[in-house]
């Protein structure tokens, strides 16, 4: 197991290539289970998350080739990765597998759409809340599907197939949206899905299964309607640029009083995050090639924020956030809605000298002019980044411990933080 040494205080300057979005990639690699063709995904990120859901799709028998490391410009651009689910001979995905990573659950809709049947593990708990697949499960019900609960297994048939119903989500459940809207295209008759996620990553998805042929209309709304098709195609598709890992090196950017080019970046997929941002005092600026970022004038100033579903501030920013805010001027006021117990990185960023109150799920933040370095142990991939980019504004060395969290979810972060002048390196834990 790895640990990173950050000696803290250099800005970053430089320029930084946005990876493909992790949270796009999965569901879009699960949609190769709907077809028999070849599905070919471009601007893969290389992330332990991918490498997962490949081992699973592979046991279920899907044919995986990985073109390599696409150019543009110089630039490296994410891999490119052909899936075909021509050969699929299972319809069980293990615990073994599914417990690894939560988003494997939506390896179920496409199957019971396919063949009429499947069985999945429940994936269990998470260190930042519970995340029950209830919404996943009512949803198919509500299409046709019979579902049982054995032995920790969802085992799910629709032997004369699925029907288009209509679906209303009492909340807005992303997976939910993404596993429905898989099962939905190839279901007989048409689908009305109300209460619909209208992430970017969702609207990825949607247009995939349309370039594969799916019939879907209102795509980035909150109600879907998808009139289903006896089949669909193989396709090719660059995933969208990773909008979370954009925002970091955002915040990594004012925390360390920087100024970086963000590559790749979308300011469509950041509006919120832009705007709240500026309002603590980051000047950011739409460039040919994505964004940049850097202070303003002067020290960053505390603003409020509370995480929401799209179009608002999102859930996976909120720990980097507040790490940006333990070193702004005055105080801050950070109100988490969508997951409980993701305040599991207060702990650590008060180890390195940070003022932060927390009363059930709101953390006053009370900014200090900056955090000292310390050993810091990450407990989930969003904490894992926060105390990161603590670090590299802090005074003095810090130790990242239990790092692979990070590996998760960010591409060669050291080696892109380096290349803009962090003094950051990989070690094995003693």
């Amino acid at each position: 197991m790895d640990k990173i040494i950050i000696e803290g205080g250099q800005p970053l300057i430089g320029d930084i290539v946005v990876s493909g979005s992790k949270n796009a990639a999965l569901p879009l690699m699960t949609a190769s289970l709907l077809t028999e063709e070849t599905l070919s995904l471009s601007n893969l990120p290389q992330l332990a998350d991918i490498t997962t859901l490949a081992n699973l799709l592979e046991g279920l028998g899907v044919t995986l080739h990985m073109n390599g490391d696409a150019q543009e410009n110089g630039a490296l651009y994410g891999r490119t990765l052909d899936l075909c689910g021509g050969g699929v001979n299972d319809t069980c995905a293990p615990y073994d597998l599914v417990r690894k990573m939560r988003a494997s659950v939506l390896v179920l809709g496409p199957l019971l759409a396919r063949f009429g049947h499947a069985e999945v593990s429940l994936p269990g708990g998470c260190a930042i809340g519970t995340r029950p697949v209830d919404l996943h499960l009512s949803g198919l019900e509500a299409l046709g599907a019979q579902i049982d609960l054995e032995e920790g297994y969802i085992k799910a048939r629709a032997p004369k197939g699925l029907k288009g119903a209509e679906i209303v989500l009492p909340i807005i459940s992303v997976g939910a949206t993404e596993n429905l809207l898989m099962a939905a295209s190839l279901a007989e008759g048409q689908t009305r899905l109300i209460g619909a996620a209208s992430e970017p990553e969702v609207v990825d998805l949607a247009d995939c299964l349309v370039k594969m042929g799916a019939k879907i209309a209102g795509i980035g709304t909150s109600e879907l309607t998808i009139t289903g098709v006896s089949r669909l195609s193989g396709a090719a598709h660059r995933v969208i640029p990773d909008r979370i890992e954009a925002g970091t090196f955002l915040m990594a950017a004012g925390l360390t009083d920087g100024d970086l080019n963000l590559r790749g970046a979308r300011a469509d997929h950041l509006k919120s995050v832009i705007t709240l941002l500026e309002s603590a005092g980051l000047k950011i600026e739409a460039t040919n090639e994505g964004l940049r970022a850097r202070r303003a004038n002067g020290p960053l100033q505390g603003v409020d924020v509370m995480t929401e579903a799209y179009p608002g501030f999102p859930t996976d920013l909120q720990a980097q956030f507040m790490a940006l805010m333990a070193t702004a001027e005055g105080a801050s006021m950070v109100s988490e809605t969508i997951f409980e117990n993701r305040f599991m990185h207060v702990p650590e960023l008060m180890r390195m000298g940070a003022n932060i109150t927390v009363h059930g799920g709101t953390a006053l933040v009370r900014g200090r002019s900056r955090l000292k370095g310390a050993p810091v142990m990450a407990t989930d991939l969003r904490a894992s980044v926060s105390l990161v980019i603590a670090a590299l504004g802090a005074e003095g060395q810090s130790e990242v411990n239990r790092v692979y969290h990070l590996d998760r979810g960010y591409e060669r972060v050291e080696q892109k933080l380096a290349a803009c002048g962090a003094r950051i390196r990989r070690v094995p834990a003693e």
